[in-house]
């Protein structure tokens, strides 16, 4: 596919998470379309191995991936901290991962909240706090997080996906004020119905 951005983010490293399907797979590959270094991060080496093969490369940048679950908080910390301590550091962070399962919050278990926030929120947390130090280096970072159209307005029967999304936007305005000096900026992205195999898992259920 062509890419018609005029943006350049040649000599850029990003890190994009839930990059093997959907909108965080499509973001990787506009990025290496872009210019920059991508690092994918996701829990299915094959599909990770996939998306790789699909990254532009002009022979100058150089693309890579990291394996995780991030139903799995200390995974996710443990390998981001592994990656950073060797010497690997990050202008741009795409937090993005699959979304809780669909149902009326009047029918929700209490663990899947905490299940939603631990892959949301606290994961975000923990790749931001880990991205930290370099961003603030450079002087220049920035934060996108994937959220959904339902932070501004909750969308009917996804109960523990409104309360999660809605969390991480207060997370990201929050930091934004903190951070803004540093030359880093938070954004969320609020996508509403999308052709991914999220939306089709929520269709079919």
């Amino acid at each position: 596919m062509e890419n018609n951005l005029t943006t350049s983010l040649k000599g850029l490293n990003a890190l994009v998470c839930g990059s093997t399907s959907g909108i965080g797979k499509s973001t990787a590959i506009e990025f290496s379309q872009l210019g920059a270094n991508v690092t994918l991060f996701a829990r299915n080496e094959r599909k990770l191995n996939e998306s790789l093969s699909l990254l532009q490369n002009d022979g100058n940048q150089t693309h890579q991936y990291l394996v995780g679950d991030f139903d799995d908080a200390d995974q996710i910390k443990t390998t981001i901290s592994e990656h950073i301590s060797s010497g690997n550091s990050y202008h741009i962070l795409v937090n993005n991962s699959g979304g809780p399962k669909g149902g009326p919050i009047t029918q929700a278990d209490p663990d899947e909240f905490v299940e939603g926030f631990k892959r949301h929120l606290i994961c975000n947390h923990i790749l931001f706090q880990a991205l930290h130090t370099g961003m603030k280096v450079n002087a220049y970072g920035r934060v996108v997080n994937i959220i959904s159209t339902s932070v501004k307005q909750p969308i009917p029967g996804l109960g523990v996906s409104n309360t999660i999304r809605g969390a991480v936007a207060s997370w990201a305005k929050t930091l934004s004020f903190e951070v803004g000096n540093e030359g880093i900026t938070v954004n969320n992205i609020l996508p509403g119905f999308t052709n991914t195999e999220r939306l089709s898992s929520l269709i079919e259920a």
